[in-house]
């Protein structure tokens, strides 16, 4: 059974700050809860929830995402085996799942998760306001990820789209659909990394909010394949995420 992702944590030094820029741009609230590591903030589209917080002093700003897997443990010896590293051994989150922080090969950091269901929990439809849009891994080198990642999840081949100069953009993801793309990123980054995009009603108007509210449009609005139109970009506290939605 191929995985996908199940929930996205921003990591950040001013909680306070960051939860009232991506309220204000992407339409989420948020509810306080707490976690082994202190308060927990979490995000909500619709009555779903889709994402949290934690807030951390001592490392950069940015998002990380967690995929679904059947057993943690088991998971993150694969992830070494193939060449990636463990950076928080397996551990349990009383009541929630269980949880290792990862990277693959080229040093992209994912999570590893488990939770106490069978079934991922119910997420907002694709492309609605608030919900997941897409997963992008920048890659150092987007073949040789693929090759570590397809076997690990179950992954195939979608859609390649070819990009120029910038060479292929190879979507992947579950046999049924693609749920990420992927590619070569030559532009100056200081890692491979991944890029979560999530829905907005507008792109034309989440400019506006990015700008207002203190964040950095990084590129975009540039359409993609399907019509929609997406847009990088930066928060206020250096975490980069994307947006997908239609002009207008």
């Amino acid at each position: 059974m191929a995985s996908d992702f199940v929930w996205f944590e921003l990591v950040t030094p001013d909680t306070k700050a960051a939860g009232a820029f991506y309220t204000a741009v992407v339409g989420w609230t948020t509810e306080a809860s707490s976690g082994p590591a202190g308060p927990y903030t979490i995000f909500k589209a619709g009555g779903f929830h889709v994402g949290g917080m934690l807030e951390m002093k001592d490392v950069p700003a940015g998002w990380l995402g967690y995929v679904g897997v059947d057993d943690v443990d088991a998971f993150a010896g694969k992830v070494e085996a193939a060449g990636g590293a463990v950076h928080k051994a397996p551990q349990d989150i009383p009541g929630v799942g269980r949880f290792a922080v990862v990277a693959d090969p080229q040093g992209a950091m994912f999570i590893l998760f488990r939770g106490p269901l069978d079934a991922p929990p119910p997420r907002p439809a694709p492309m609605s306001p608030g919900s997941l849009g897409w997963a992008e891994l920048h890659a150092a080198d987007w073949e040789k990820a693929f090759d570590f990642y397809a076997p690990l999840f179950g992954w195939v081949k979608h859609d390649a789209v070819p990009m120029g100069e910038m060479g292929v953009y190879q979507t992947f993801g579950p046999s049924a659909a693609a749920i990420g793309g992927m590619f070569s990123n030559h532009a100056p980054a200081p890692m491979p990394y991944w890029l979560y995009y999530f829905g907005v009603e507008g792109v034309d108007s989440a400019v506006e909010r990015i700008k207002t509210h203190g964040g950095q449009v990084l590129m975009g609005p540039v359409e993609v394949p399907g019509g929609a139109f997406v847009v990088n970009a930066m928060d206020p506290q250096g975490g980069l995420f994307a947006v997908l939605g239609m002009r207008g």
